[in-house]
């Protein structure tokens, strides 16, 4: 059985991360959406993590996975609380009168919402940091 490149779990939360960037972006800045408190948290989580991954392919740093990790297990936290409050319709402490992260803008399907879909993006960062072996 072949073995996988340690770099490809980099360039794939590479991938992921960038694809959650750029969709976060498209959201607040293109159709409008106003993001919420827990929404800007989730942000400080992602947007650094493209930044991070393309230095450690870089530098080839072994460390990597423990950056990485820390951020998506910070981001799902708050991802998976968000998607709580949000499927429950209760209000948070975080929630005001300007944004309310209880409410739901964007709905596929009926259940996935946009803290679902960071949620998801975060574990996947968060698997592939675990695979990492350097």
């Amino acid at each position: 059985m072949k073995q996988v490149s340690q770099n490809i779990y980099l360039i794939l939360s590479l991938s992921i991360s960038l694809v959650a960037l750029v969709g976060s972006l498209y959201y607040s800045e293109v159709v409008g959406l106003v993001p919420c408190e827990l929404c800007w948290y989730q942000r400080i989580c992602m947007f650094p993590l493209p930044l991070i991954i393309v230095i450690s392919i870089l530098k080839e740093d072994p460390n990597v996975k423990y950056y990485t990790g820390a951020l998506s297990l910070i981001g799902l936290t708050i991802s998976l609380y968000q998607y709580v409050i949000q499927m429950l319709h209760t209000k948070s402490s975080f929630c005001n009168i300007a944004s309310d992260c209880s409410s739901i803008q964007v709905q596929y399907f009926g259940f996935i919402t946009l803290p679902l879909l960071s949620g998801f993006a975060f574990l996947l960062i968060l698997v592939f940091s675990c695979l990492i072996k350097k």
